[in-house]
């Protein structure tokens, strides 16, 4: 349970059996019933993709006042959870720009505290693998360009976007700058082209003759907007430019033409534990093959107090310095799976803000502007797990290159098993120690490209919700499979996602493309469990693989109704 912050909005998830939970008449009503008993006015907002409502408070109010609404909203059984919204910034301190030079870059190759990354271009360069990078927008660059496709811009405050049109299709970076008031620190913040950063980190063109290279200098970057003044954003916006970027529809935004295998969130906001929406958010990400990389934040305590770095179904990443020890500012805690080159420009015992070591920061692609974009492209060193989730970003598209059939829980497992220890010291837990790229890429045993003798599995998916009607006919979902060769196999995996409290009234078959039907759930009136996040294996072998795949529900008893998020077959 999020505690209460200083904030403008918070999210409701209400129970899926009550009114609220589907109209927005009803949500409102109660939310603005709530508002008087506490002396506040809520406004219903908007709906979330995952079927939460935000209500506006007005104004940002203070934690005391918002922690009696969160009260409030707690106290009411139709309520399931409620949660504030949450700030997030992005988890870097800029430095002076260096030179460009390739030697510069300690943290791809020296042994202490850099990832061993050379070692594995041989085998894979990240060919045919886009990452989302959701952060601060992009700034034109030379160096990395020609590896970005595409991208969106989903701030809606007109204030933090600096755009002044809401939500759009152009992800530029219009600077993060702002006084110190504003930003609420000790002087005013220079643009960081933070996004531009983490984005070089990953994919900078590699063995151009000119300034650095990137960890998988062949893969794509689609740039996703969401920090802007300041390097802060919603969290709301955040979480549906998460849903975006991995291929999932959002209301009123055009589909994503090119869904991430990977998305980096170099970003983060302090909060007791993974919010709801968050955690929903990722795990439909997660279910759709999408890899989640997250910063685990600088601030030298628990990541468990990290948002959303505390999420399950994601690759927390801690900062190693370049002696191969936690750089100071780095989170730490049971929560972190794996660290990986952060840098440090200075040492915690130097005066903040200052820059001593700028060689020991992470060298990558910046803007030479300090408030708004110039045509001056250039090269920086930064430091924060910021610049450490890149890297992880990095090779886990160096690995779905490698090995497309590759799930998130593999490529992480498969990172955290070919970890080094860390020379240097942690305390806290610094996760399996630091990522080495090439010993990952080399546990593979694929040479290039995938292991001939291992296919890798073809996943088709909808992510379509379906509202399953209270003790009605069925409804149905379908998925057109094609480019498969002969049969469906006798192992065909059946994932399903639906949110229903009680999971024993519906009743699930699949139905094959000349019309067979496969039981995969049977009707257990007894079973008053939450949800249905399981997969179903059938024997399809007698079936033709290519064709329209139904899956078909039926609620068949009264009083809930239920939703289905997502589902998929894997051949």
């Amino acid at each position: 349970m999020t505690q209460a912050v200083a904030t403008q909005r918070v999210v409701v998830g209400y129970k899926s059996n009550t009114q609220e939970s589907h109209s927005d008449k009803a949500a409102a009503a109660d939310a603005s019933g709530k508002g008087e008993d506490v002396g506040q006015r809520l406004r219903f907002e908007q709906r979330t993709p995952t079927g939460e409502v935000v209500f506006d408070l007005g104004a940002e109010k203070p934690k005391a006042e918002v922690a009696k609404i969160l009260a409030e909203f707690r106290s009411d059984p139709s309520v399931a959870f409620v949660e504030p919204e949450i700030i997030m910034t992005s988890l870097a301190a800029a430095a002076d720009p260096n030179d460009t030079e390739y030697r510069k870059q300690w943290d791809l190759f020296e042994t202490a505290g850099g990832m061993n990354v050379p070692g594995a271009w041989q085998k894979s360069t990240g060919k045919g693998v886009n990452v989302a990078v959701i952060d601060s927008g992009y700034v034109k660059h030379g160096d990395l360009g020609a590896n970005v496709k595409g991208g969106y811009d989903f701030i809606t405050s007109d204030t933090t976007a600096r755009d002044g049109d809401g939500r759009d299709a152009d992800p530029a970076d219009e600077g993060t700058w702002g006084a110190a008031a504003d930003c609420g620190t000790e002087k005013n913040v220079d643009s960081s082209w933070h996004g531009t950063h983490v984005a070089g980190s990953i994919a900078a063109l590699t063995g151009n003759g000119k300034g650095i290279a990137g960890v998988a200098g062949n893969a794509e970057i689609t740039p996703v907007r969401a920090l802007g003044k300041c390097g802060s954003g919603s969290s709301f916006d955040i979480a549906i430019a998460m849903l975006w970027s991995a291929g999932i529809d959002i209301d009123g935004v055009p589909a994503n033409p090119n869904p991430a295998e990977v998305v980096n969130l170099s970003l983060g906001g302090e909060s007791n534990g993974c919010p709801v929406y968050y955690q929903r958010t990722i795990d439909r990400m997660v279910a759709r093959g999408t890899t989640v990389v997250v910063a685990a934040g600088n601030s030298n305590v628990d990541v468990a107090n990290a948002t959303p770095a505390n999420c399950n179904n994601v690759i927390t990443v801690a900062s190693n310095n370049r002696e191969g020890g936690r750089a100071f500012y780095s989170n730490f805690g049971s929560k972190i799976d794996i660290s990986a080159p952060g840098g440090e420009t200075r040492r915690g015992t130097d005066a903040p803000g200052s820059i001593t070591t700028p060689a020991n920061g992470v060298l990558s692609t910046v803007n030479a502007g300090k408030t708004t974009p110039t045509g001056a492209e250039t090269y920086a060193p930064m430091m924060g797990t910021s610049m450490a989730a890149p890297h992880i970003a990095g090779l886990a598209a160096l690995l779905k290159s490698a090995k497309p059939g590759l799930t998130p829980a593999q490529i992480e497992e498969t990172i955290k098993k070919n970890a080094r220890d860390l020379p240097g010291s942690c305390t806290g837990g610094c996760g399996a120690g630091i990522a080495d790229a090439a010993r990952t890429i080399e546990s593979l045993g694929t040479g290039t490209g995938t292991d001939p003798t291992t296919p890798s599995p073809r996943v088709f998916g909808s992510t379509s919700t379906l509202r399953i009607p209270d003790n009605a006919p069925a409804v149905t979902s379908t998925i057109n499979v094609t480019g498969i060769t002969g049969n469906a196999p006798a192992n065909l995996k059946v994932s399903v996602d639906i949110d229903h409290q009680w999971r024993g009234d519906v009743v699930i078959d699949l139905v094959a493309p000349d019309g067979t039907v496969y039981h995969l759930k049977a009707l257990a009136s007894a079973d008053s469990a939450a949800n249905i996040k399981t997969t179903y294996t059938v024997d399809a072998s007698a079936e033709k693989a290519n064709g329209t795949w139904t899956l078909r529900l039926q609620d068949q008893a009264r009083l809930i109704t239920g939703t289905l998020s997502s589902w998929g077959l894997t051949f």
